[in-house]
């Protein structure tokens, strides 16, 4: 959890009032959910989040109309990188990283095991949906995207959203808001044709002068590395040649964006490689796709970068980079 769960708790001041609302809500709205199954619209992309955890996304993820299991997904993404164990500098714990004051109040038995567990991801996720709700519940009367709304007061405080008639004009929480949604592209599965990238043409073209040079394990094309990459370092570097920063390693580059089908795959898009097919996490290649079934990648020591084909058995999937996307990408996760 980052600042804006503790942002949320403060931001009430002496509102004893709301947060007994909000505590009885989140009870109240757990129960109801917590031997049924979400059923909504919005479906999530293709082991972008992973398998141990997407059907507990799915389902929690539908819990009200402010809500959907991508945002969910976003959300946990940005704060832990679906990561049960991080703990951060702060104390915040676990995968929806909650501060323990934070849980105290707002976890929940989520398996009905009779108990709150908060590294345990199965009272974790519907914790963090939970409390999304509740906030959603006390502002539904703002004007505006009530979406929006929700994460403000995430992140500011519902009394802020209240005040404001929206989401605040403070930078943090406008940002916030921003990131997330953006990042709720990236784990929905589309719905439509993706469109492509402007800045597609000019990553292929720095690929494409990259040909023939040695492969690096941890290669990023530095003078002192002799101008060699990897492979995330070379799509790293040839996005970056078109203006949009990357993530450094291919597990999070798989999040800059939407992903097409393998049969709306356009020159640029980035092609992901993986042993597991269910588990973006654990993807383990990327290479940058040209047309006709192939791409340009640094595949591995002893090698260099060249065409390879991308229809092989580990073949992932793909991702349409949009420059909002990166953006919106954590630092680090």
């Amino acid at each position: 959890m980052r600042k804006g769960w503790v942002i949320a708790f403060a931001a009430v001041g002496s509102g004893v009032s709301f947060v007994l609302v909000l505590v009885v809500g989140v009870y109240v709205v757990a129960g109801n959910i917590v031997n049924g199954v979400g059923g909504g619209a919005v479906g999530l992309a293709k082991g972008a989040v992973p398998a141990a955890y997407s059907a507990l996304v799915q389902k929690w993820g539908n819990l009200c109309p402010a809500l959907n299991p991508a945002l969910l997904a976003a959300q946990l993404y940005q704060e832990s990188g679906f990561n049960p164990n991080a703990k951060s500098p702060a104390a915040a714990e676990g995968i929806a990283q909650f501060i323990p004051g934070t849980w105290a109040t707002h976890g929940v038995d989520g398996d009905g095991d009779g108990k709150r567990d908060v590294w345990d991801p199965d009272d974790a996720i519907p914790s963090a949906a939970s409390y999304d709700c509740e906030l959603a519940k006390y502002v539904r009367t703002v004007p505006g995207n009530a979406t929006h709304n929700m994460l403000a007061a995430y992140n500011a405080g519902a009394d802020a959203v209240i005040r404001y008639g929206g989401v605040p004009p403070y930078p943090e929480t406008q940002n916030y808001v921003k990131t997330i949604t953006t990042l709720e592209k990236s784990f929905a599965a589309p719905v439509r044709r993706v469109d492509p990238s402007q800045q597609a043409a000019a990553a292929i073209s720095y690929a494409q002068s990259k040909l023939g040079t040695p492969y690096l394990w941890g290669g990023e094309g530095t003078a002192a590395q002799g101008g060699r990459f990897d492979c995330s370092g070379l799509t790293q570097a040839a996005y970056a040649s078109a203006g949009i920063t990357l993530p450094r390693v291919a597990n999070d580059q798989y999040n800059a964006g939407p992903h097409p089908k393998r049969e709306e795959l356009l020159p640029g898009d980035l092609v992901f490689f993986s042993d597991d097919l269910t588990n973006s996490r654990a993807i383990r290649h990327v290479g940058i796709y040209v047309g006709g079934g192939y791409m340009i990648d640094a595949p591995r020591t002893g090698a260099v970068i060249r065409f390879d084909p991308i229809d092989t058995p580990d073949y992932f999937g793909a991702t349409r980079v949009t420059e909002d996307g990166a953006k919106a990408l954590p630092t680090a996760v």
